[in-house]
């Protein structure tokens, strides 16, 4: 596993067990920029500095209670790396026809370029299973 790869495993497994946004800061590099793709719940083309991660994973503390990353593939080229997982989300407020408690589920292919060792642009394409 190269260390970029090994970044991107940490970083999910920080994000498995997270207690503060601000953990975010030893994965990203201070000028990064996360790009999420539309899907069923980002409706549009999104893009975030590492403050707006910071400030989404806030808000995502409280509509999740537990979140699990099933990593399928992993692959790297220079400073890049591709990621695909099967992401599981445990709900702590009803989204759709899923209650608080419920579970929901997405698969995800995440692009990772690093600098500095960090994660400096990252791509999301996340597809989400029906909720609604």
């Amino acid at each position: 596993m190269t260390a970029n790869e090994n970044t991107v495993v940490q970083y999910l497994r920080m994000l498995e067990s997270r207690t503060s946004s601000d953990e975010l800061d030893n994965f990203y590099h201070p000028n990064a920029e996360q790009t999420e793709f539309p899907n069923t719940l980002t409706k549009q083309l999104t893009n975030r500095t590492l403050q707006e991660l910071k400030e989404a994973a806030e808000k995502g503390s409280k509509v999740l209670t537990k979140e699990t990353y099933e990593i399928k593939n992993l692959l790297s080229i220079d400073n890049t790396v591709v990621l695909e997982c099967v992401w599981h989300g445990t709900l702590a407020i009803p989204i759709g026809n899923i209650e608080a408690g419920g579970n929901m589920k997405a698969y995800f292919a995440q692009i990772f370029e690093f600098e500095d060792g960090k994660i400096y642009r990252q791509r999301n394409y996340d597809c989400f299973e029906a909720f609604s």
